[in-house]
C-alpha cells in the first residue's frame, strides 16, 4: 500500500520512467497515489519514452492530478514517433525532469 502522507496535506509524487520493464508497477503506483488525492508527475525518459506507445501507459495523463511530460531527445534516441501522443503529455526536456524533482516531495525512479 502507497502510504507518503505528510503532515499538512497531499504529497507530490515523481515518477522517473527509464525503463520499459514496470508498466503494471507505473499504473498500480499513480492509480494509488490519485486515490488518495495526492499529485503525480511522470516524467519518461531514455528507453522509457517506448511505453508512449501503449495506451495504458498514456491514459495515465486522462487521471486527476496526473502531469505527464517526456524527453524530446530521448524520444528521438530511442526512434519513438510521439506524433500521435496526446498534447495532455508535454514533449520536453531534462528541465521537465528537473522541476519535477524539484517540486515532488518523493520521487520514484524505474
Amino acid at each position: 500500500m502507497l502510504s507518503i502522507i505528510r503532515k499538512g496535506g497531499d504529497v507530490k509524487l515523481g515518477i522517473v520512467i527509464t525503463t520499459t520493464k514496470h508498466l503494471d508497477k507505473i499504473i498500480g503506483i499513480t492509480h494509488a497515489a490519485n486515490a488518495k488525492g495526492h499529485e503525480v508527475t511522470i516524467f519518461a525518459m531514455d528507453e522509457g519514452v517506448k511505453l508512449l506507445g501503449d495506451p495504458k501507459f498514456t491514459q495515465l495523463c486522462e487521471l486527476d492530478n496526473v502531469v505527464m511530460s517526456h524527453c524530446s531527445h530521448s524520444a528521438g534516441e530511442q526512434d519513438v514517433d510521439v506524433s500521435g501522443v496526446s498534447k495532455e503529455i508535454v514533449s520536453g526536456s531534462q528541465y521537465n525532469n528537473a522541476m519535477m524533482n524539484n517540486q515532488s516531495d518523493r520521487v520514484i525512479v524505474l
